[in-house]
């Protein structure tokens, strides 16, 4: 009788489970269906919502799955969609203005400026951008004033003070728990792993951090001087004092133009569309308002393409992701774009803070390839910093933006070391071997001298390595490369000074740049890598349903954004392996 329970038991969990993924099944291809079908209407007489709340990286991917066509998407949220739609908003009657509301922006600096110089550029159409907020952040008070009018809740502030770096160190809670990071690094800037090494900041990190925050900070307030229409001096003593934090100081130090209600902002908003006090004004929401254009092409008759590569999050190798770069996804989308015909030229969308010095070398080959068939052009974007600058270094023109964190060129190598902590709980280890180095490196045995040397000498390889593909790529020597490299980290502006990139300027002007080397007048972009897709990730994103939330998402639940993203850096370094070639911090502006 218990076997046939057994039994029964076990067909009806099949059926359930057969049904349940029927269920899906239907449930994501009437959810793929329907977003292609769903047009949404844009009225006349309309003002853009710049909802930047769902926009965090450059390019939100293109995904296929071999299987099921279907599942296949393209999904328009990235950065460079927004800007693509802002620029046809220019252009388009239905569209009156763009309202700036939503300040939940986790866009980086460089991100900002060129949303920035995009809002300016609508504004020349003589069409109105006007902000709300009630608190302003920094961040967000740097895309924020390029409106013509900025509203601010009567009892909000600006969080208006100047920039800051935090850097986290390690050294004693090591000593504490007897986990040990073993270094190895080349380059007296490298101070990606100098929290395993101090407890305190070195000079030489000091001193590139204050050139850094000084810089971005000069790029910064230039652009908001300019807007506002405030002095730089009188900028800088506005952040000393802190004199946007309250109302009546902003608007005192026109920080602000008016406060007010967000009904009293909406209000101004009906006057300049010349609608009733009673009516409500047509607005879409700026995703909407991009799928609901044709934004793909610059010219939709052109005949020839230009592909945009990105390659955007940490450098780690193999399959890659939207947010990780691996060689695989690199090397496929130069192969897609060589063997195509329309394709006259590359671009390549950097921004990343590097990573895998192995992967990142594979992917600068693919570069040096691609560019003797066609011209390779690379934008940078917050980051390209040493893996993201080594992939980029050979590329026949570099922009960047002035905020852009570039340079790192340096390499390290991290190895954990349990020694310590395996004699406190008791376990002990003992090896035999053949030869003097079969063992290798034990993360329960103290690193030997003769093992760190040898690792030293893998380092130092890799660094003479990285500085002669820059040196070839940038047509410089190798003294004159090593002299700014070491490990340093620049900024677009001063890496602009150093030689390390060509021009200022967002992907726009890359794109323009790579028409002139492939001499082409009227192009179509076309966009890479595509992803596959499985069923963990389709349900990771079906909204409305608890089971399809990842790991991630309930801890952020759990911790909250910033606490989130400070485990997630620990747990980055900690889980380093084999030498890397990554920037040496994290900066976020607020």
């Amino acid at each position: 009788m218990q076997f046939l329970k057994n039994v029964l038991a076990t067909l009806v969990g099949l059926f359930l489970f057969c049904f349940l993924f029927f269920i899906i099944i239907v449930l994501i291809g009437v959810a793929a269906g329907g977003s292609d079908k769903d047009t949404v209407q844009v009225k006349d007489n309309s003002v853009i919502e710049l909802d930047l709340s769902k926009v965090t990286e450059d390019y939100s991917g293109s995904f296929y799955n071999d299987k099921y066509s279907f599942l296949n998407s393209e999904p328009k949220e990235g950065l460079t969609d927004v800007l693509k739609a802002i620029k046809a908003a220019k252009d388009d009657k239905r569209i009156k203005g763009i309202s700036i509301t939503n300040n939940m922006s986790m866009l980086g600096i460089a991100q900002m400026k060129s949303l920035r110089d995009q809002l300016e550029d609508f504004k020349t159409s003589k069409k109105f951008v006007v902000a709300y907020a009630d608190n302003y952040s920094q961040s967000d008070y740097y895309l924020n004033s390029v409106a013509d009018t900025l509203y601010l809740n009567p009892i909000g502030e600006v969080d208006f003070k100047g920039l800051s770096s935090e850097v986290m160190f390690f050294k004693d809670l090591q000593e504490k728990t007897g986990i040990k990071m073993e270094v190895i690094r080349h380059g007296k800037y490298k101070s990606a792993v100098e929290p395993f090494l101090a407890n305190e900041m070195s000079p030489e990190n000091r001193e590139q951090i204050t050139s850094m925050l000084n810089s971005i900070w000069g790029s910064i307030a230039k652009d908001i001087s300019k807007s506002r229409k405030i002095s730089l001096d009188s900028l800088n003593s506005i952040a000393e004092n802190l004199n946007g934090r309250t109302p009546e100081l902003a608007k005192q130090h026109n920080l602000v133009d008016k406060i007010g209600y967000e009904d009293e902002y909406k209000s101004g908003i009906k006057k300049a569309l010349k609608v009733k006090k009673d009516e409500d004004y047509n607005s879409v929401d700026i995703l909407d308002y991009v799928t609901a254009t044709s934004l793909n092409d610059v010219f939709p008759d052109a005949k020839d393409d230009i592909a945009i590569i990105y390659a955007q999050g940490e450098i780690t190798g193999g399959e890659g992701s939207l947010t990780s770069i691996g060689e695989d996804p690199m090397r496929e989308s130069f192969k897609a774009a060589l063997e195509d015909d329309r394709v006259k030229a590359i671009v390549l969308r950097v921004n990343s803070p590097g990573g895998s010095a192995l992967t990142s070398e594979l992917i600068w080959r693919e570069v040096e390839l691609a560019k003797k068939k066609k011209p390779v052009v690379v934008s940078m974007g917050n980051y390209a910093a040493s893996g993201g600058y080594y992939i980029s270094c050979g590329a026949n023109r570099i922009f960047a933006e002035p905020g852009t964190i570039t340079g790192s060129i340096g390499v390290f190598g991290v190895l954990p070391n349990l020694n310590e902590l395996s004699g406190r709980v008791g376990i002990h280890t003992e090896q035999v071997r053949t030869h003097s180095n079969a063992s290798g490196y034990s993360v329960f045995t103290p690193l030997q001298p003769a093992t760190r040397e040898i690792i030293q000498q893998s380092v130092e390889k890799i660094y003479s390595t990285f500085v002669n593909r820059v040196a070839a790529g940038r047509k410089m020597s190798f003294e004159q490369v090593d002299a700014i490299a070491q490990g340093r980290v620049w900024t677009g502006a001063e890496a602009l000074e150093k030689g390390l990139v060509d021009e200022l300027g967002g992907l726009d002007d890359a794109v323009k740049y790579a028409a002139k080397l492939a001499k082409i007048k009227t192009y179509r972009t076309v966009d890479f890598p595509e992803y596959e897709i499985n069923f963990e990730k389709i349900l990771a994103n079906l909204t409305g349903m608890p089971f399809a939330k990842t790991k991630e998402d309930f801890i952020k639940e759990e911790v909250g954004e910033q606490n989130y993203q400070m485990i997630e850096r620990i747990r980055r370094v900690s889980q380093l392996r084999g030498v890397q070639a990554i920037m040496p911090y994290e900066i976020t502006i607020r």
